[in-house]
């Protein structure tokens, strides 16, 4: 693309979906900045548009497809993009489909987003496969979503290849990062200030297994604990059916590493769970979560559940109700389960009895929410009264408040702690007293 007004090039990058993806938009961005692009905050001044989509399930493909309307009507002068996930699983439908995008990319090879827009005259479509397994894909130097506060991702893909889920489908089957160019990033991380450092993959505990079987998680997770700087790791998304004991020890005799856990169980009842394929049932990650407890007593655990898989029955969701309410996670998510082409549960039923079983799973999910509503804000309690690090991620205009995180927050998908006082910094780190809580959030006062 030629250089436009002012002789600059300017860039608006909007990235829908989690953490895996924000990733990916910082790769792009920064790849993109070194061929002289500028990256803006408004989507009205940009010249080129890239809408980094989700396509896990259909809302957020439904999301993905909205986004983009939306901003090619706040700026249809400007060359937009559609890339992520979406993109890779359907990028011929796309550009067929969806004549306003004027370019589809792929994200399985990032480095070659430059080329693709600098040809989009040329080519509307790119969907790349991976690179050569030696190459390092994730130079972004670093942008950060948060003051403070950075993904780390270490693998892509998943070959645990759940009975619902289409990741494998979009990113392929794992592909660990050389041990090395991880390290890399985090020692680069710590030198530029970052204070927590939040690990990423589909499974982390899987990190290694592409290479002979053997897991490297807990080996990796020693060396990055190991960098000089005043940081802390986080934990994001360990698979239920691979969680390895031997962390809760580690983590235990190690204060860099947070006792913070992401375990996805997805559901409670072995019926559901074996088609899901997953090895589990309410006993057994009942054991989980209690030994975990028993090692990290002040621990706080997240997880997800799945409402909607075919042939739930009332008495399968109330098991799960149970299971929630009887294992009180700190934090939960929870979502209806969409229909996915190329998946084992796809052909175990049909549009009709899904589209009314979604319809059920909507209002069970409702019921759900505020059972862990309640319990999040009791959890909470154990918090008031007592001291901690606040790592400041924003300022209230106008007022002495500003917004931050706890260490049993992570980012986007926790609540978030809100300080009175002056003077803070976005990305410092500064020591408060919880004084209450607020629906589930925590209010403080810098000490």
């Amino acid at each position: 693309m030629p250089e436009t007004k002012d002789n600059k090039r300017y860039l608006y990058i909007e990235n829908l979906g989690c953490a895996k993806n924000q990733v990916d938009a910082e790769v792009m961005s920064r790849s993109l900045e070194k061929d002289g692009w500028i990256l803006t905050e408004d989507a009205s001044e940009a010249d080129l548009i890239i809408v980094n989509t989700c396509g896990f399930i259909e809302s957020a493909r439904e999301q993905s497809i909205d986004t983009f309307f939306e901003l090619r009507d706040v700026n249809p002068k400007a060359k937009i993009i559609v890339s992520g996930c979406l993109a890779q699983r359907y990028g011929e439908e796309l550009s067929e489909q969806l004549p306003e995008a004027d370019g589809v990319f792929g994200n399985r090879d990032l480095k070659q987003i430059n080329g693709f827009v600098d040809n989009l005259d040329r080519q509307r479509l790119l969907v790349p496969e991976y690179p050569d397994p030696d190459s390092e894909i994730y130079d972004r130097d670093h942008l950060f979503n948060y003051p403070g506060s950075a993904y780390l991702k270490i693998s892509e893909g998943c070959n645990h290849r759940c009975g619902f889920c289409a990741i494998p489908l979009i990113r392929g089957s794992l592909r660990s990062r050389k041990m090395d160019a991880v390290l890399d990033e985090a020692r680069t991380l710590a030198k530029k200030g970052i204070r927590e450092i939040n690990l990423i993959a589909q499974d982390l505990a899987a990190y290694g297994t592409d290479w002979d079987g053997k897991s490297r998680f807990l080996e990796l997770l020693q060396k990055i604990t190991e960098i000089d700087g005043d940081f802390r790791v986080r934990l994001l998304y360990i698979h239920p059916d691979a969680f390895p004991l031997e962390l809760l020890d580690m983590i235990k005799a190690n204060s860099r590493i947070l006792p913070y856990f992401d375990i996805p169980i997805q559901h409670a009842s072995a019926r559901l769970l074996r088609p899901m394929k997953r090895m589990g049932d309410s006993t057994i990650y009942t054991d989980l979560v209690s030994k975990i407890r028993k090692v990290l007593p002040e621990c706080v655990i997240r997880t997800t559940i799945m409402l909607g898989f075919p042939g739930e029955t009332e008495e399968d969701f109330n098991q799960v109700y149970d299971f929630v309410k009887a294992n009180r996670f700190n934090w939960m998510g929870s979502f209806v389960y969409s229909r996915e082409e190329g998946t084992y549960a796809y052909d175990l039923t049909d549009e009709k009895t899904h589209e009314a079983l979604s319809k059920v799973a909507a209002k069970r999910q409702k019921k759900l929410e505020r059972l862990q509503e309640k319990i999040t804000a009791e959890c909470l309690q154990q918090f008031v009264g007592k001291e901690y690090d606040v790592l400041i991620e924003e300022l209230i205009e106008g007022e002495d408040l500003a917004i931050g995180r706890i260490w049993a927050q992570a980012p986007e998908v926790d609540g978030l702690t809100v300080v009175m006082g002056r003077g803070m910094v976005p990305g410092n780190v500064y020591r408060c007293g919880i004084t209450k809580v607020n629906g589930v959030d925590l209010e403080a006062v810098r000490i």
